[in-house]
């Protein structure tokens, strides 16, 4: 092959070839992650949602596909990683791990962030300068190419306290606990409920609207430990009612944790032993919510105010009907023996 140009030709197939080869085997790779990562699906609040599962489809009777709600996951990268320097757009791995771009989508933390400045509440991380991707993991976003069904399913996230908190200090209450309890029960001080959350508002304008109800952290098992958790109420068709419990980790985290007698022999504790607990109530025209740690167990009456959503004001449903209540996120109640034992005054066997 002495003609110079055909050698070129030859190059420039070989380099090409290369090239398309190299470009295939990174899309491989990597497009099957972020497709198949939650970020992308959106299956955790699929399948929470789920009739099969029962969840809140079992009211509406409209499945998941045909809701809004799928639409507020990210398609693209350039949902994170898309800015613009000097006018002009670029892609940015600076931007993507800054916490002014995690919490606009995750606003219900940025909710938690508010409250805790305003009650001048240090948050132990924040204070010391902490942002979400110190803790988080790139695997946790992009995904890691298995399709989980949610955040909470094992081995979809990497985060956890014992990353950075090993060996755990051999204080008295970590003692007591052992392996029982998971940090988070101690050290989460609030969890920001979406209260109320009018489906059909949802529905007819597209609107989402609830009340923001915060000052209690709710506890119940998961993944062999008792951890902390929050709930979620629904309005359906004017007066179904629907209740949801499942673990969550809000980001206001405390160095220390609580007290014994904040979580032991509590009123609360109290009324959850005798079946009923009004979560929810008017007092003087106003909602008012229970504060402090609330046992999530199986067969308790939950009361709560509902309220159906006309013409940008909250109305009061008479005899609304009872709650179905659902279990969600691989969170599971507490047994009637933990909550004996949470019944017990501190320092009494």
């Amino acid at each position: 092959m002495k003609n110079p140009l055909i050698v070129k030709i030859v190059i420039l197939i070989i380099f090409i070839g290369s090239f398309g080869n190299a470009f295939s085997k990174d899309m491989k790779i990597e497009e099957p992650l972020f497709s198949s990562s939650l970020r992308y699906t959106g299956n955790g609040m699929a399948y929470w949602y789920s009739k099969t599962n029962g969840g809140l489809e079992i009211l509406t009777g409209i499945p998941y596909s045909n809701l809004d709600c799928k639409n507020c996951h990210v398609a693209t990268c350039e949902a994170c990683h898309r800015t613009v320097i000097n006018g002009k757009p670029v892609y940015s791995k600076t931007f993507a791990r800054k916490q002014d771009t995690c919490l606009h989508c995750h606003k219900r933390e940025a909710s938690v962030y508010q409250i805790d400045i305003s009650l001048n509440q240090k948050n132990v991380h924040s204070a010391k300068g902490f942002e979400c991707m110190d803790c988080h993991t790139a695997r946790e976003i992009h995904g890691d190419g298995i399709e989980y069904k949610s955040m909470k399913q094992p081995g979809a996230m990497d985060t956890k306290c014992e990353n950075c908190h090993e060996p755990i200090s051999s204080t008295i209450s970590h003692k007591v606990h052992r392996d029982r309890l998971d940090c988070k029960a101690c050290h989460v001080r609030h969890v920001i409920s979406c209260f109320n959350c009018h489906f059909d508002t949802l529905l007819k304008e597209g609107k989402r609207v609830a009340i923001p109800l915060s000052g209690w952290v709710f506890l119940m098992n998961y993944n062999g430990k008792v951890t902390s958790a929050n709930m979620q109420t629904f309005v359906v068709a004017e007066n179904k009612t629907f209740l949801m419990f499942a673990p969550q980790n809000s980001h206001s985290i405390m160095k220390d944790g609580r007290k014994c007698d904040e979580c032991h022999a509590t009123d609360t504790v109290k009324k959850v032993r005798e079946g009923k607990l009004s979560l929810t109530w008017f007092e003087n025209n106003n909602l008012k919510n229970v504060k402090g740690v609330i046992p999530v167990v199986d067969g308790v009456i939950y009361e709560s105010v509902y309220q159906n959503y006309q013409d940008g004001k909250w109305i009061p449903i008479d005899n609304p009907a009872l709650p179905l209540i659902h279990y969600a996120a691989f969170g599971e109640p507490l047994s009637k023996e933990q909550l004996k034992k949470m019944s017990i005054p501190m320092g009494k066997k």
